[in-house]
């Protein structure tokens, strides 16, 4: 069923704008973390402008405040150095101010040693966009280790999240629009059954008749987890859904296209078997 409110369609794609005018801006800090991630020092050091200002401000046990001045040379050369653990800094919320080619960033984070968490507080990045691109040109952070939060999520994944909640939902009220809208060009869509491998083009002309009605199929998602390709560009992701046939897992890859908007490239649909029913499945399959 054909739904053409101009509104509703507003509400749907304003997280996906706003997501593509916040990551160019965003792109060198996330490589920036990246890069730490992956020891790669290469990448860090191309986050920054050569001149970076680079500060930290730490309380001694007095209670003294200071003002600790940082060497990109030093940072690069440590990212570089194998070390035991992972340098893992997840950011959290962000805040955005641009005026032309001038932007500041301001970030909480968490950062961990490998899975030990080791201290939090936020960052404020100020950047200058070049003819290579936005970089960081300054870098001020606090420190502490209290009252630290043991959750983050990344604010990338905002974007993706309401783009997949509203790719269900456009199924689950019959919205081809959106629904086929979401899913680039070439994209793949695999079913639960081995026969179910479908360009766009095939899929639509299977699922029509499902949109004609008011509810083409209602999955609900449970969770869904998030990773991204180096650039940010590409993202993929597995999440579980509640459906009519029971619990069953979904997986996709995302694409931004040349506008910076998240296409839906591939999508895998399967049927979560528990392992102590397998044998049970396999038995009714035999059967058939």
């Amino acid at each position: 069923m054909t739904k053409s409110i101009l509104s509703f369609l507003l509400l749907l794609l304003f997280p996906i704008f706003l997501g593509a005018q916040d990551a160019e801006i965003l792109k060198p800090i996330y490589q920036l973390f990246d890069g730490m991630r992956a020891g790669d020092s290469t990448a860090v050091r191309t986050a920054f402008m050569p001149d970076v200002f680079m500060e930290t401000i730490l309380t001694n046990k007095d209670g003294k405040v200071t003002v600790k001045q940082g060497s990109l040379l030093d940072f690069v050369t440590a990212v570089g150095t194998p070390h035991d653990a992972q340098w893992d800094e997840k950011i959290g919320s962000y805040k955005i101010r641009k005026d032309g080619n001038l932007a500041t960033v301001w970030t909480d984070y968490t950062f961990y040693l490998g899975d030990k968490l080791s201290h939090c507080g936020v960052n404020s990045f100020t950047l200058v966009n070049q003819l290579n691109g936005w970089k960081i040109k300054h870098l001020i952070d606090t420190r502490r280790r209290e009252n630290c939060p043991t959750k983050i999520t990344d604010p990338r994944d905002r974007v993706i999240n309401q783009l997949m909640d509203n790719w269900h939902h456009a199924a689950a009220t019959g919205d081809e629009i959106v629904f086929f809208n979401t899913l680039g060009p070439a994209s793949i869509y695999l079913g639960t059954d081995a026969s179910e491998r479908w360009t766009k083009n095939e899929f639509k002309s299977f699922a029509l008749k499902y949109f004609e009605r008011d509810t083409a199929w209602a999955f609900q998602p449970l969770e869904r987890k998030i990773y991204y390709s180096k650039k940010g560009d590409v993202a993929w992701f597995n999440e579980t859904l509640d459906t009519w046939m029971d619990v069953c897992r979904g997986s996709g890859v995302l694409e931004k296209d040349a506008n910076g908007k998240w296409i839906l490239q591939h999508y895998h649909l399967a049927i979560a078997v528990p392992n102590e029913k397998v044998k049970g499945y396999l038995k009714l399959l035999e059967e058939e």
